[in-house]
């Protein structure tokens, strides 16, 4: 008894293999992306901060 389902085509399995490699890159780089901008506005916070308790205690 042979089954007639046919063998998948190499070329889609390897297209969807990248696909998702390429979705999962996607995914790591966007979750990267949102963590540096909330490190950088902290920093731009924290500057901020300094320099308004600088210019108040200027003499």
């Amino acid at each position: 008894m042979s089954s007639d389902v046919p063998a998948p085509d190499p070329l889609d399995v390897l297209q969807r293999e990248y696909d998702e490699r390429r979705l999962a890159q996607e995914r790591k780089g966007e979750r990267y992306m949102w963590w540096y901008l909330g490190y950088f506005l902290f920093g731009i916070h924290i500057v901020a901060f300094v320099m308004i308790y600088a210019i108040h205690h200027a003499k």
